[in-house]
């Protein structure tokens, strides 16, 4: 047995591209690598890698981990300038026995050691987005954090062994230097090839509250399936944050135990999720919240697909 899940519709073409090589025995760690850093070098998904949203002073930042469930190995990059694919520069801090955890100018320089891709990952687009925004705050008072799509995965190969991973260009508009959830072992990812991984997306700050993803991977090792084991973690943590804090953000997860189950849940009427097993070709899930909990999971049309991708696609005009 052998799979793949992913937070977002963005991550199908990633999967579809790894697939062939889990399916002759490939390495978890190298899908998981793969996957993602093809989201990070489209330009149009614009919360991860190469025209991801810019902080307020309109700069790119990236956040990225990447660890290994049979070793615990692990390595993250926070606040990574002017370098492509964070997530190979976390897998490649993940060898070391410390230093696993760079951030700013430090991860930087230890991208430039080791010869990773320097790139300016500032799109015009991201431009455009940065500019309309300002407008839309000015004319609607609408946050400018709204947009923090997270892309992570967890993998599953044939020899038993799992990886997760993530990648973000973390909230639109963010204070410079801020880190959300994605590069934190056990908010953002964890995984553990005895029970299975789990990735969360959604707001940062409050899926660091409910340690989520270790929370779902910990359910599980107590004999929950991975799609209970999801929607309780939701479930529990959103209800603590409306009842001590008065509201809770989007919270959104994945998980895929060691058997290849998986599951999905959020908070949330828009999550999506791609999934790929030995049995299983891969496949866009839209995830329906229900109101005692749980979740239905619908298949995305071959129209919604479509339009996914026209509307991220679609030419933007600068707001006057």
């Amino acid at each position: 047995m052998w799979g793949m899940i992913a937070t977002w519709r963005m991550a199908l073409e990633g999967i579809q591209k790894v697939t062939p090589n889990l399916e002759v025995g490939g390495t978890a760690g190298d899908a998981i690598e793969g996957a993602i850093k093809e989201v990070e070098d489209f330009p149009y998904f614009k919360s991860v890698g190469y025209g991801g949203l810019p902080n307020e002073e309109m700069e790119v930042e990236l956040d990225a981990a990447y660890l290994d469930g049979s070793t615990f190995d692990f390595g993250a990059v926070c606040a990574l300038k002017q370098f492509a694919n964070p997530i190979s520069v976390a897998r490649a801090l993940s060898a070391y026995k410390v230093n696993n955890v760079l951030v700013g100018d430090g991860a930087a320089a230890f991208a430039k050691a080791h010869h990773f891709e320097e790139k300016d990952m500032l799109t015009d687009r991201a431009k455009i987005h940065f500019h309309n925004r300002l407008k839309d705050i000015e004319r609607e008072q609408l946050t400018p954090y709204a947009g923090h799509d997270t892309v992570g995965m967890v993998g599953l190969d044939a020899s038993g062994d799992m990886v997760a991973g993530t990648s973000t260009s973390g909230l639109f508009m963010k204070k410079p230097g801020r880190v959300g959830d994605s590069p934190f072992i056990g908010s953002g990812l964890y995984v553990d090839s005895t029970i299975g991984g789990a990735t969360a997306t959604g707001l940062g700050e409050d899926l660091m509250k409910g340690v989520i993803s270790y929370e779902i991977v910990r359910l599980m090792k107590e004999g929950l399936s991975p799609q209970k084991a999801c929607e309780k973690a939701v479930s529990d943590l959103a209800e603590r944050l409306k009842r001590t804090r008065g509201e809770a953000g989007d919270i959104s997860v994945v998980a895929m135990n060691a058997k290849g189950d998986f599951g999905a849940a959020s908070n949330i009427e828009n999550f999506s999720f791609v999934v790929v097993t030995s049995t299983l070709a891969p496949t866009v899930f839209r995830v329906h919240p229900q109101s005692d909990g749980t979740m239905r999971h619908e298949l995305a049309t071959k129209e919604w697909l479509e339009a996914y991708l026209e509307e991220r696609m679609k030419p933007l005009e600068v707001k006057e």
